[in-house]
């Protein structure tokens, strides 16, 4: 045998074995593209789109610790009427964001869902979940979960924590709502609204809340009108906010339901004050980057006063400790007795 005639049989071998495995090869698919999450920065800081959408969404919340006591916050275990010990909560809260742009505007939905483990009388306890925001919006349409137009639309009564002790009630709502933004920083709101617990309404006909705004640099000057059908009574709101400086602003708000008298007290869905007329004012102060001073007072017709103030912290962004001070002064017309109390609290607060 030759040279030439062991390399052609050599070669001969090889095809035919390499013919043989690749007939027993597994062949392998090609790996799908996998389309990372990308950052949606169009409606602000956080937001990311879903995979495979065009829709943004953001996930927040925060988590929070409060710690109060005296004679305003403190639990009486016994029954004596004094207080005996802390007045204690943490709370878990989460929220989604999401926002995409269509041809009527932008769509966008908002939840927010609170679970909380604290005290209920003596005892500390789970207290359950609420679902306290999902509404949808699109363009200055807004339907689903709220709170009502009556407090959002000027805003809540000051930078306190306890900032409605004067006015408890009035918050949960069912609503379908639109609200009007000018260019010129006028803005207006009509919001059919079916309250909650025993403010639900009674029949077809709804609560109506409306109300005008105009903000500009120097602050915001606005008021709202809210009707509730069940008691067939209104009640108005007027505020102004003045930004004094880049650190200080006031505010002050004046309110006014049809009718005061004290045995329909907290009838109306949106006059839980005392009395006709109700008023609040209010200052923040911002001391350093980290340290802001809040207070407000309160007081309505029925003479019922409170003062509160506290100093929110930022330790850590992040992360504020408010230590908060109230004093609360009763009224004699609608508890039978005008006795003071003061307390305190301090919250801790992680947002993220």
């Amino acid at each position: 045998m030759n040279i030439k005639s062991l390399l052609l049989g050599s070669a001969a071998a090889l095809v035919a074995v390499s013919g043989a495995r690749a007939a027993d090869a597994v062949v392998v698919a090609e790996p799908e593209p996998v389309e990372y999450v990308r950052v949606c920065d169009a409606y602000g800081a956080g937001y990311f789109y879903i995979p495979g959408t065009e829709t943004c969404l953001r996930i927040s919340g925060y988590v929070r610790y409060d710690a109060a006591g005296g004679d305003y916050f403190g639990e009486d275990v016994d029954g004596d009427g004094e207080d005996d010990t802390w007045n204690k909560n943490a709370r878990f809260t989460l929220r989604t964001h999401t926002a995409s742009e269509t041809e009527l505007g932008t769509l966008r939905t908002y939840t927010e869902t609170r679970w909380n483990f604290g005290n209920v009388d003596e005892f500390a306890v789970n207290k359950g979940t609420s679902l306290n925001f999902a509404y949808i919006e699109l363009g200055g349409l807004r339907v689903g979960k709220d709170e009502t137009a009556f407090r959002t639309f000027l805003g809540y009564a000051g930078n306190v924590i306890s900032d409605d002790i004067i006015e408890p009630e009035g918050y949960d709502t069912n609503l379908i709502s639109y609200t009007f933004t000018g260019g010129n920083g006028f803005s207006a709101i009509a919001s059919f609204e079916q309250g909650s617990n025993e403010y639900t309404i009674d029949s077809y006909t709804p609560h109506v809340v409306g109300g005008l705004k105009w903000a500009q640099g120097w602050g915001s000057i606005g008021a709202v009108i809210g009707y509730d059908a069940n008691v067939e009574e209104y009640a108005a709101k007027v505020r102004a906010d003045f930004n004094i400086t880049d650190a200080f602003e006031v505010f002050v708000m004046g309110a006014w339901q049809s009718d005061g008298d004290y045995a329909n007290y907290q009838d109306n869905f949106y006059a839980s004050w005392g009395g006709d007329w109700a008023g609040w004012v209010g200052a923040s102060y911002k001391f350093t980057d980290k340290a802001t001073f809040n207070t407000q007072v309160s007081f309505d017709d029925a003479e019922q006063l409170a003062v509160v103030a506290n100093v929110a912290y930022q330790l850590v962004p992040g992360f504020t400790i408010t230590p908060e001070v109230v004093y609360y002064k009763e009224s004699d017309d609608l508890s039978g007795t005008d006795d003071d109390a003061w307390g305190a609290k301090i919250r801790f607060q992680r947002s993220f």
